[in-house]
């Protein structure tokens, strides 16, 4: 099965994590599914921005992103190429290395 290393993160995962994940499965659902409480202000739509991340490795495995994921990440706080929805982002066979940026642009969080 594929991992996932969730590189640390102050807030959201301090140590950092690593999780194994069945093929299929979005980088946002295993975050989420293993304690690490990503941001997904709408639901996982692809409508929002909050679950930015960027694939520090294993990003060529992952399918292009379409036209509406492309726009929205032009709004994404600290963008850089490597930058995906995480919602979006689909786990094939590879591993993955997954910065979260410190920022997302969510004006209301729930965490507050």
């Amino acid at each position: 099965m594929p991992k996932i290393v969730f590189l640390p993160h102050t807030e959201l995962c301090p140590d950092g994590k690593v999780v194994e994940v069945e093929p299929g499965v979005s980088v946002c659902d295993a975050a989420l599914q293993n304690g690490v409480e990503i941001e997904h202000a709408c639901e996982k739509s692809c409508a929002c921005t909050t679950c930015h991340v960027i694939v520090r490795e294993g990003f060529d495995s992952l399918e292009e992103p379409d036209e509406l994921e492309e726009d929205m990440l032009d709004k994404a706080w600290g963008l850089e190429p490597e930058s995906r929805l995480s919602c979006q982002s689909i786990v094939d066979g590879e591993d993955l290395v997954v910065e979260i940026p410190k920022y997302t642009i969510n004006q209301v969080s729930e965490k507050h």
